[in-house]
C-alpha cells in the first residue's frame, strides 16, 4: 500500500481520482450504486473532462457531509481507543479514500451521513448492498484487519455502527470487475450526445369554425379537412430514437384531442340542424383519419419499443458469445461451459433507451467477468494435468470447471490407479516370465535324469531347483570359458536395465567384471544370464522381506 500526502478535493487529489480506480466508484463499477450507472462512470472516465469529473465528485463525494464526518471522528476514535487520520491511499491502479485510519494500520473508517433506512440496516448489522464494494475495495488496498462503518449526524444521538471484516471472495470479484472495466474503457466510443427528448405534436391545426342555420352559411371545413390530412400524412411513423418515441407518444394523445374536438363540432352542427351531409362527410373523414393515424402510432410505439429492446438484448447476447470465443481460443480448445446471463431480466421495467442499453451493458460486464474467472480456473486445472497422462481424462470438458482443489484431487486420484495398474500388469509379466524360467528349469532336469526327486510343495526359487538337479546337468549348465572377447560395459547394463548396478552387486551374484585399464568389461552372452539372476535375487528379497 502507498499513502499519498494529497488534501481531498484539491487539483492534486482531482487528478490523482482521474488515474486511479477509487473505492467510491466501486459500486457504479459493479452496477449496483443508486447515484451513477456504469456507462456514466465509463464515460467519465474516458473524458477526463476536469469540470465533468469535478461535478461528480462533488455530487457524489465532497457534499457526502465533511463537515458531519469530522464531528463523528472523535466518537469514533473514543469508541476504539484510537487516533485516526484521513489518508488517501493506493495499491495499483485501486485507490481508497480514507475518513479515517489508525496508525498502525489495522482499523479503516468509513463514513456516511445520517439516512434513517441506512441506519436502520447498519444497527441490525446488515451493510446494504450498495456499499460493500467501498468497504471492501478500502479493506483491498489498505490491508486493515476491520473497517468501522458509522452513518450518523455527528452526534452521539444519531450514531450507529457496524464492522466490517475483508472477504477473500469479494476481492476476487472486484479485481475482475475492475480488469473487465479497464477492457471496456479502452473500447469505449463515447455516444452521440441528445437533448432529452420533449415530444411534440404537429403543427397546430387551423381553428373550424362552422355557422348551421337550417343550412350550411359559412365553412372553412373543406380546406381545414386537405390542411388536417396532409398533416396526419406527414407524421413520422420510423421509431429510433427516444426522442421519436416521445413525439409519438405526444401525437397519439394530441390525435385523440383531434378526435374529440371534431366531435364535438360535430354534435354542436347537430344541435343547429338536423342533416347536412357534407358537413358529416367531411367531419367523419378527418376524425377517421384522426383515429386511424393515433392507432397505427400507438401500435408502432409499442412494437418499435419491444424491437428496440430485443435488439439490444440480442447484441448483448452476441458480444458475450463473442467473449467466450476468445476465451475458448485463449485456452486452445472447446470448454467453456454456457455462462448465464439474464438480459431480459434486468432491461424489464426499463422505459428509455439509454436506461435499457446501460442495463444490458452492465449485465454483459458481469457475465464477462464470470466467463473469464471460469476461463482462468480452466487453465489453471489444464496446468494440472501430466502430459504423459493426457488419455487418462476423455471427459476433460465436463470436468475441467471444477473447483481446482478438487480437480487437482481427482488427477492424482487417477493418475494413482493408472500407476497401479500398470505396476500390476508388470508384476504379472515378471511373474510370467519367472514361472517360464521355472519350466525351462524343471524341462531340461527332467531331460538329463530319468528320475528326478521329486520336487517339495514349497515356494520354489531358482536356487531350489538347481540343488535338486544332477551333478551331471549342474556341471553343463556351469558357465564356460569362450573365446569371445569381454566387451559389454557396465554402463551399457545399467542403460539397458533402466537402473544402475554396479561391479560389486554384479559379482555377489557371480559375474566377474574384466577389467580393460579403467573399464570393467562383460561378455554379451552374461547379459541374460545377469537378467535371470537379477529377477531371482529381487524375487529372494521380497519373499524374505514377506516373511
Amino acid at each position: 500500500m502507498t499513502i499519498h500526502e494529497l488534501i481531498q478535493g484539491s487539483p492534486e487529489w482531482l487528478a490523482f481520482r482521474e488515474e486511479h480506480f477509487g473505492a467510491s466508484e466501486a459500486a457504479a463499477m459493479m452496477g449496483l450504486s443508486k447515484k451513477t450507472t456504469r456507462n456514466e462512470l465509463l464515460h467519465l472516465k474516458h473524458t477526463g473532462n476536469s469540470k465533468e469529473f469535478s461535478a461528480w465528485v462533488q455530487e457524489n463525494i465532497l457534499d457526502h457531509g465533511h463537515a458531519v464526518e469530522a464531528l463523528a471522528r472523535p466518537l469514533v476514535e473514543e469508541l476504539i481507543g484510537e487516533e485516526l487520520y484521513p489518508a488517501t491511499c493506493s495499491e495499483g491502479k485501486l485507490s481508497a479514500s480514507c475518513d479515517g485510519l489508525k496508525m498502525d494500520e489495522t482499523i479503516a473508517f468509513e463514513h456516511k451521513q445520517w439516512n434513517a433506512e441506512l441506519a436502520r440496516s447498519v444497527a441490525a448489522g446488515v451493510l446494504p448492498e450498495e456499499h460493500i464494494p467501498q468497504c471492501q475495495q478500502i479493506l483491498l488496498v489498505t490491508k486493515a484487519e476491520k473497517l468501522i462503518f458509522v452513518v450518523s449526524d455527528g452526534t452521539r444521538a444519531s450514531f450507529v455502527y457496524m464492522w466490517v471484516y475483508p472477504d477473500g471472495d469479494y476481492w476476487v470479484r472486484l479485481m475482475a470487475g475492475w480488469q473487465q472495466f479497464e477492457e471496456d474503457l479502452a473500447a469505449y466510443v463515447p455516444p452521440e450526445v441528445v437533448i432529452a427528448p420533449v415530444g411534440r405534436t404537429p403543427e397546430t391545426l387551423p381553428a373550424l369554425h362552422i355557422e348551421v342555420q337550417g343550412m350550411v352559411t359559412a365553412s372553412n371545413l373543406e380546406a381545414y379537412r386537405d390542411h388536417a390530412l396532409a398533416v396526419f400524412k406527414g407524421i413520422n411513423r420510423e421509431l429510433s430514437t427516444d426522442q421519436d418515441f416521445a413525439n409519438a407518444d405526444k401525437i397519439v394523445k394530441w390525435c385523440g384531442d383531434v378526435e374529440e374536438r371534431l366531435a364535438a363540432a360535430k354534435q354542436h352542427a347537430l344541435s343547429q340542424t338536423e342533416s347536412i351531409d357534407a358537413l358529416f362527410r367531411a367531419i367523419d373523414d378527418i376524425s377517421a383519419e384522426a383515429r386511424a393515424t393515433r392507432l397505427e402510432l400507438d401500435r408502432l410505439v409499442k412494437g418499435r419499443k419491444e424491437q428496440v429492446r430485443t435488439e439490444i438484448v440480442t447484441k448483448a447476447k452476441q458480444a458475450l458469445a463473442s467473449h467466450v470465443l476468445a476465451m475458448n481460443e485463449r485456452l486452445g480448445a472447446d470448454l467453456m461451459p454456457t455462462v448465464g446471463a439474464d438480459f431480459e431480466g434486468v432491461i424489464k421495467g426499463k422505459r428509455t433507451v439509454d436506461t435499457l442499453q446501460n442495463a444490458a451493458d452492465t449485465e454483459l460486464a458481469r457475465a464477462k467477468i464470470d466467463a473469464s474467472s471460469i476461463a482462468d480456473r480452466i487453465q489453471k486445472n489444464l496446468c494440472a494435468v501430466p502430459a504423459e497422462h493426457a488419455a487418462l481424462f476423455p471427459d476433460l470438458r465436463h470436468i475441467v470447471t471444477k473447483a481446482c482443489d478438487d480437480f487437482a484431487a481427482l488427477v492424482q486420484n487417477r493418475v494413482t490407479e493408472h500407476q497401479t495398474r500398470e505396476a500390476a500388469k508388470i508384476e504379472a509379466q515378471r511373474e510370467a516370465i519367472r514361472q517360464e524360467e521355472v519350466a525351462k528349469l524343471a524341462q531340461q532336469t527332467a531331460q538329463a535324469a530319468p528320475a528326478p526327486a521329486p520336487i517339495p510343495a514349497l515356494p520354489v526359487t531358482h536356487g531350489d531347483v538347481v540343488s535338486l538337479m544332477p551333478a551331471t546337468v549342474r556341471q553343463a549348465m556351469a558357465p564356460r570359458a569362450v573365446s569371445i572377447a569381454p566387451t559389454l560395459k557396465l554402463g551399457v547394463i545399467s542403460e539397458r536395465l533402466g537402473f544402475t548396478v554396479t561391479a560389486d552387486f554384479l559379482a555377489s551374484l557371480g559375474f566377474e567384471a574384466y577389467i580393460d585399464r579403467s573399464a570393467k568389461l562383460y561378455r554379451e552372452s552374461d547379459f541374460p544370464l545377469i537378467c535371470r539372476a537379477l529377477i531371482e535375487h529381487i524375487e529372494s528379497v521380497c519373499e524374505l522381506q514377506a516373511a
